[in-house]
């Protein structure tokens, strides 16, 4: 072959992965940036099975979270095994957990509980249960697991000053205080969304207003102020009542600087090309708004709702754990921290500390969440 025959030049590779996410949306460009975040990730799975264990709390909880036994008040934890040997020696598959048996101290003369090995209480999974009501709607008759035998011991979390089972309590209080910061930052999402959009997009003496009356809020110290408010309600109100008013005063402290956020998107895009030819063709301010503003940020919403969400739990906790949230019958986490404020708790009871633990894996486990989805809201960014 000659030199005058030699192939034409070859063209130059095509980059793939560059071809796919110049042609992928959004939300996969989003998805792609979110999954290298492997603290997000992970922090994921932990929140999905907090929201599985709120929805599904009567089933799982082994319970009833008001039952109480006075002849295990500040009963140990137990630990469960899932094997036991036969006769021969070998293991069989055989769950329970060892009995207790009680001597008095000599020097305090209080009952000390001590796990007696030679005792087991067998442990069955769906088993049957006292009836109960399934989110207010049906009645089963049907638990997750319990102890086979009616009346026989099984705290895995340890018992409180009532004899009432802390494993059973924190599974409740997890669908109100997760439920609280969810409805909570909802509700400040649609004041936030309203009022820092009306302000960003109209400017003028509506956004003077508007900002006069955020750093008002903001001004105000958080902590004294929830007390104010929260001491404010009767006494006498019922619990659901009280509830929703705490969810609401949450709210209304919580969606200024969500209005910030919103206010300062809407100023910059306000001025944008797209938004002007949506003028021009004749588009009303609400279509403008909502098909063309804000879904071009609502990738920094989710972050930022997904990072006011641990704020609104804290706050519940606080203010329920000072006794001026929720109270009982009211279970929630802060409530069960209640518990955990004398010396006597922290000395002979420190398993009464579970619900902490609960609200720091929920809390941090937002948090690593929130912090994916604000990396992951700018998908262009190359990491």
């Amino acid at each position: 072959m000659t030199a005058s025959s030699a192939p034409a030049d070859l063209p130059a590779p095509v980059d793939l992965r560059a071809a796919r996410r110049a042609s992928a949306s959004q939300w996969r460009l989003m998805w792609w940036q979110f999954r290298r975040h492997r603290l997000a990730m992970i922090s994921s799975v932990v929140l999905a099975l907090i929201s599985f264990v709120a929805i599904f709390c009567e089933f799982l909880a082994p319970f009833d979270p008001n039952a109480f036994t006075p002849r295990y008040t500040y009963a140990p934890p137990q630990a469960l095994h899932f094997f036991d040997r036969n006769a021969e020696g070998g293991l069989v598959w055989s769950p329970h957990v060892n009995g207790y048996k009680v001597t008095i101290e000599p020097t305090a003369l209080r009952r000390v509980f001590v796990v007696d090995e030679a005792q087991k209480v067998p442990v069955g999974f769906f088993v049957a249960s006292e009836p109960y009501s399934m989110w207010g709607l049906f009645t089963l008759e049907t638990k997750l697991f319990g102890p086979l035998n009616k009346g026989d011991p099984l705290f895995l979390l340890g018992a409180d000053r009532l004899g009432r089972d802390m494993l059973s309590r924190i599974i409740y209080g997890t669908r109100i205080s997760m439920s609280i910061g969810l409805i909570g930052v909802m509700l400040s999402l649609v004041l936030g969304l309203v009022l820092g959009g009306i302000s960003g997009y109209y400017g003028g003496w509506i956004d003077n207003i508007i900002q006069r009356v955020i750093e008002f809020i903001l001004s105000l110290p958080t902590t004294p102020l929830w007390l104010g408010l929260a001491a404010a309600m009767p006494n006498n109100w019922p619990p659901l009542q009280i509830y929703l008013c705490i969810t609401i005063i949450l709210s209304l402290i919580g969606w200024t600087s969500l209005a910030r956020v919103i206010r300062g998107r809407f100023l910059s895009l306000r001025t944008e090309d797209f938004v002007t030819a949506a003028k021009l063709d004749g588009a009303s301010e609400r279509r403008i708004i909502f098909r063309h503003m804000a879904p071009s940020f609502v990738s920094h919403i989710i972050a930022e709702v997904s990072l006011a969400i641990p704020a609104m739990i804290l706050a519940e906790t606080a203010l329920s754990f000072l006794g001026l949230g929720l109270q009982p019958p009211i279970v929630s986490w802060g409530v069960l921290l209640q518990e955990a404020q004398n010396i006597r708790s922290i000395t002979t009871a420190p398993w009464l500390f579970a619900p902490g633990i609960a609200v720091v894996v929920a809390v941090l486990s937002l948090n690593f969440v929130g912090d994916g989805l604000r990396d992951a809201a700018d998908p262009y960014r190359q990491s």
